[in-house]
């Protein structure tokens, strides 16, 4: 493996904390707007459209690289896999960050003694769940940029996602 560095999948403690630092955020802003007096943060349901549009376009564009891959043809550009691999792993951080802001506001609204209406919780529920979505997909898109191991890898099993030449 000379002049080459394997790159390691995205460790899940990472994204768990950034789904903690989204959360805090939520509920930071919460509490700031109820200190102030101001009604609940109510998100616009464009952002889970949003997300679970980005979470589509990442499966497809995943299962189209996998597919020239599997043809063998060596048509990749491999440009456009690692493109791919970097877009697929910044899905995973902001699915992981709005997860946990969606989370965050719903916990804020548990603290209430007046439940709050379903107006204003189901923006957060829908949002947490299509960033879930969006983690989820960019984790399977991540595992699609997976390079097969080649014949010249001399016996090396494929531990990484992609080779980097340094």
């Amino acid at each position: 493996m000379s002049g080459q560095q394997k790159l390691q999948r995205l460790n899940p403690l990472h994204l768990l904390g950034t789904a903690a630092v989204g959360a805090a955020l939520a509920l930071l802003s919460q509490a700031w707007l109820s200190s102030r007096g101001r009604p609940s943060l109510v998100l616009p349901y464009s952002m889970p459209l949003t997300l679970a549009a980005l979470a589509i376009l990442l499966v497809v564009l995943g299962l189209r690289l996998r597919r020239n891959l599997a043809k063998g043809s060596g048509a990749v550009d491999p440009f456009h896999a690692v493109r791919l691999l970097a877009t697929a792993r910044a899905g995973q951080i902001v699915g992981a960050a709005f997860a946990g802001f969606g989370g965050g506001l719903l916990v804020s609204l548990l603290g209430r003694s007046v439940p709050a209406p379903v107006p204003t919780w189901l923006p957060m529920l829908i949002t947490g769940l299509a960033a879930l979505a969006l983690l989820v997909c960019a984790i399977i898109t991540e595992h699609l940029c997976r390079v097969p191991p080649s014949a010249d890898d001399d016996g090396e099993a494929d531990t990484g996602l992609a080779t980097l030449e340094t």
